[in-house]
């Protein structure tokens, strides 16, 4: 299953559209406006929320986690490197690893040593824009959400 995420740059807060190869929406994520951290939500098109993404304030490192209802799915945490980026991730589904170059903005997720899915940063667009590679369609809405937490922990550390 191929996604595409579209940042929408003129607008209050962080705001994506994630869209199908058809270009419908199937998912839509909105920050929580005044809210210390960053706090966004990934709703479905029928504006349930499936996921919510909570920045984790920390002195240096940025911590993002994601909580389905008000359960822990998982932590994306930035690990000091020097001249590269590293993120770790902890997972109640099990062991996941982002394989790739976070500069580009180009990697693989596997979950338990198999590929969960892929993410391409699109280049020459207006505001962040990604293409999702997603094997599973019930795992979607968590892929996601792990790609929004990068995303933010990558772009938004220094916030």
């Amino acid at each position: 299953m191929k996604l595409y995420i579209k940042q929408r740059i003129f607008s209050v807060g962080d705001k994506y559209d994630i869209y199908d190869a058809n270009e419908n929406v199937v998912f839509d994520v909105k920050s929580q406006l005044f809210a210390i951290g960053a706090k966004l939500h990934l709703y479905d098109t029928q504006g349930k929320e499936l996921y919510f993404i909570k920045r984790k304030i920390t002195f240096l490192l940025a911590r993002y986690e994601i909580y389905q209802n008000d359960t822990l799915c998982a932590t994306v945490s930035q690990e000091f490197a020097l001249f590269k980026r590293k993120l770790r991730v902890e997972s109640r589904y099990g062991e996941i690893q982002i394989i790739g170059d976070f500069f580009q903005m180009d990697y693989e997720i596997t979950k338990n040593g198999k590929y969960f899915g892929s993410i391409h940063k699109k280049w020459l667009s207006w505001g962040d824009s990604y293409e999702l590679d997603i094997p599973e369609e019930e795992d979607a809405g968590f892929v996601c959400a792990l790609v929004i937490a990068i995303d933010n922990c990558m772009h938004n550390e220094n916030q």
